[in-house]
């Protein structure tokens, strides 16, 4: 495995490349934001839990081979402490030649703070009906 290049940012800073190397099908810089434990997880939405660089490796590759992906991230809910960050993220997608929008995507994604930066160790997504919901906590006023 190549090595790792230092991301001394934040989470949120992982988080941002890792869309981005969605958008641009980018294989090479998405498994770089992946811890290097071979415990990591992934699980696409319908699919199996992956575990392992290998596997999730080759997931994201066949996903890729397709073009790119367009996944904006909405309604960041985030918990961090200092070695841990959980992010709960409703995604919106545009299939291609689809303007409508029937389905969204609930991700979560953990990362942890390794020597090397922040990392990714486990994405989870899943295909949720509907459009997606409003902000409430965003929405909401306070007294």
């Amino acid at each position: 495995m190549p090595a790792k290049t230092q991301m001394n940012g934040s989470a949120d800073d992982v988080e941002a490349a890792f869309y981005d190397a969605l958008s641009r099908a980018d294989l090479d810089g998405m498994m770089a934001l992946w811890a290097e434990d071979e415990e990591i997880v992934c699980i696409h939405p319908g699919a199996g839990r992956l575990i392992g660089h290998a596997a999730i490796r080759s997931s994201w590759e066949s996903i890729f081979e397709r073009g790119q992906v367009n996944i904006r991230p909405l309604q960041l809910h985030a918990t961090h402490n200092m070695l841990t960050a959980v992010h709960s993220i409703i995604e919106e997608f545009q299939r291609t030649g689809d303007s409508k929008q029937d389905v969204h995507v609930l991700a979560t994604n953990v990362y942890v703070k390794t020597p090397h930066g922040w990392r990714i160790t486990m994405h989870h997504a899943s295909v949720a009906s509907g459009k997606a919901p409003l902000d409430m906590f965003k929405a909401s006023i306070l007294h």
